[in-house]
């Protein structure tokens, strides 16, 4: 896809390859570290980072159906969803975990959903939690009246989505040594991990509590690659209590990062990678001359 394209997910524009940025950091430099930053966060305006490498392959299966996905009330997917669907004028819903939900003011993140017209239709937690089961999902979207659309799962991780991605690591090639991110499904690193040149390692820092992630993972690949790809593995320490939970010490490093280097440090997803990262070093875990480098998957909302 590129800019002189005009039908079809091109329309969305994407800056590709995102830029690789150099961070000049003393407490990475005093260990002998290198830290450079994939600014996927700069790849589209509205569909932030890896939400646009996963989403494209899939909006372009759409053939102009409608898209039907899942998320939290706080969920960047579903934005970016909603976001893409009024750019590239296709119908979108969102089914929002929370039955409990549907009687209250729309949050931020739900309104802006609303604004770019996707209908929102909210289950309970039960149901959700059963979503992928065929009777389930069957149900939902005759509930929404969309029994014919393109269904793109919770966090954009599937098949699509992860052969999507595997162009994140071809990007980086042989700048790095190491490429950290934060995971929420696991399809980014998935994809990642595969398009990295052999030598090179991914490291996943786990965002929700569970220690579930690993198989995910290679479920993802055997279904995209047929079997489990490149080197990568995860460090679930760095959680801070579950998703979108945060610590003050977290907090404290964010704002600190942000100070320094004039970037700022989305909560959810980059602090917890970069916090990882700082840590990993001091710990001594990446020798002398090491090339770290830490995708930025999102910016703060709104």
């Amino acid at each position: 896809m590129n800019d002189t394209d005009t039908s079809g997910p091109a329309l969305l524009r994407p800056r590709l390859p995102s830029p690789l940025q150099e961070i000049a950091d003393g407490r990475f430099e005093r260990r002998g570290v290198r830290l450079l930053l994939k600014r996927d966060d700069l790849i589209h305006p509205e569909l932030v980072g890896n939400k646009w490498r996963k989403l494209a392959p899939n909006l372009a299966m759409a053939g102009g159906r409608a898209v039907v996905t899942f998320g939290g009330a706080y969920s960047n997917h579903l934005r970016a969803t909603a976001a893409a669907g009024r750019l590239l004028g296709l119908p979108t819903v969102g089914v929002v975990r929370g039955q409990e939900l549907a009687g209250r003011p729309l949050n931020p993140s739900l309104a802006r959903c609303a604004a770019d017209g996707m209908r929102l239709h909210f289950v309970d937690r039960s149901t959700y939690r059963r979503k992928t089961e065929p009777e389930i999902l069957a149900a939902l979207l005759r509930s929404v009246d969309a029994e014919d659309a393109v269904v793109v799962p919770e966090g954009g991780s599937n098949t699509e989505a992860v052969r999507g991605c595997r162009a994140l690591g071809e990007e980086l090639g042989e700048h790095t040594d190491v490429v950290a991110l934060a995971c929420g499904t696991g399809g980014t690193l998935a994809g990642l991990a595969a398009g990295l040149p052999a030598g090179r390692r991914t490291l996943g820092i786990p965002v929700l509590k569970g220690g579930f992630l690993t198989d995910d993972i290679r479920r993802l690949q055997e279904r995209a690659f047929g079997g489990v790809r490149g080197s990568w593995s995860l460090d679930d320490r760095f959680h801070c209590g579950g998703y979108a939970r945060t610590t003050p010490e977290l907090d404290s490093f964010a704002e600190d990062f942000e100070h320094r280097h004039g970037l700022p440090v989305e909560r959810v997803y980059v602090a917890k990678a970069l916090h990882a990262l700082l840590a990993l070093t001091e710990e001594g875990a990446f020798p002398r001359g090491t090339t770290l480098t830490a995708v930025v998957t999102g910016r703060p909302f709104p």
